[in-house]
């Protein structure tokens, strides 16, 4: 019946028209699926961006947090400080501070402080990212590099510090080792120190000796021994034995004997433990392990791990 063409063409018009999604052969419409493909696919991409934080990171050191491995402060600059290390500058107002002091200790050498202003020692992240006023020192003979450290008091044996006048120089760096500036200079403090020979009046090299003792008197009792010992070569700037782990129960002392063939300085981390180590001779540092824990025992100037107390 002609009159009920155009109402049927209508409603087919309404059922297919531009507005409609496409139908499958079957019948079902494609719609759908599409969107679904859509959002799985933002959904992909929202997730490779977002990551920890916001920002794709490649390692975090263990031992250190999120914040630790991705901060950072201040401008990195191409100039270097005279070690080598890269500047990272900071505005001037709240920049860090250091002073160093000196005063000579009653039985050797002398004890060092830092007096520091906005800024605290972070051993614990050490290596880690450059965070607002945080990182370690490092401590400099007329520009030759002595020790890394990492709180504000420091003993210098005099049998670092040759007769004469010298120039000590404390600079202040970040934990991934850049050093902050201010102004394009590094941050640091600088103190003149005179070593004067023994009997010659000012601080020594060594006490004078003992007057002898009477023979009446009786002799000190013996250091107790050592409950372990480690005996190392550093040479050409390998360890011998290789780097491996000293295991000890809390309370035992262990003996480390280090023998290097450059002048260098030992560190035990964690007890801030510190023994010169002369060219071509044989040195002995001997602890009490009284703190439990991992502890790297390496050398300042030539950066060398020479082994890890493992203490239970």
């Amino acid at each position: 019946m002609t009159p009920d063409a155009p109402g049927r063409a209508g409603n087919r018009a309404r059922d297919h028209g531009a507005g409609a999604p496409p139908r499958t052969a079957g019948g079902r419409s494609r719609a759908p699926r599409t969107a679904a493909l859509l959002t799985a696919a933002l959904l992909l991409v929202g997730g490779a961006t977002a990551g920890c934080g916001g920002r794709a990171t490649t390692h975090h050191k263990p031992g250190t947090s999120h914040e630790q491995a991705t901060g950072s402060a201040g401008t990195l600059l191409d100039a270097q400080d005279p070690t080598g290390h890269r500047l990272r500058e900071v505005p001037a107002e709240g920049a860090p501070e250091v002073r160093l002091a000196a005063r000579p200790d009653s039985e050797d050498g002398w004890n060092l402080q830092l007096t520091v202003e906005n800024f605290r020692f972070t051993p614990d992240s050490t290596g880690g990212a450059a965070l607002p006023g945080a990182g370690h020192a490092h401590l400099e003979l007329d520009g030759r590099k002595l020790a890394r450290l990492y709180g504000p008091w420091f003993h210098l044996p005099a049998a670092q510090v040759p007769e004469g006048a010298h120039t000590l120089t404390v600079r202040l760096y970040a934990d991934d080792h850049t050093a902050w500036a201010v102004a394009g200079k590094a941050v640091e403090g600088t103190l003149q120190l005179t070593a004067t020979a023994p009997g010659q009046g000012g601080h020594s090299h060594t006490p004078p000796p003992s007057p002898p003792a009477p023979p009446s008197a009786q002799a000190s009792p013996p250091e107790a021994p050592a409950d372990r010992t480690a005996t190392l070569t550093v040479r050409d700037g390998k360890v011998t034995p290789a780097p491996g782990r000293t295991e000890l129960r809390r309370g035992e002392r262990v003996a480390l004997h280090v023998t290097s063939d450059r002048a260098d300085t030992l560190h035990v981390h964690g007890y801030d433990k510190e023994l010169a180590l002369p060219a071509g001779q044989e040195a002995t540092l001997v602890l009490t392990a009284d703190r439990t824990g991992l502890f790297e025992v390496e050398t300042h100037e030539s950066h060398l791990v020479l082994t890890q107390l493992l203490v239970r």
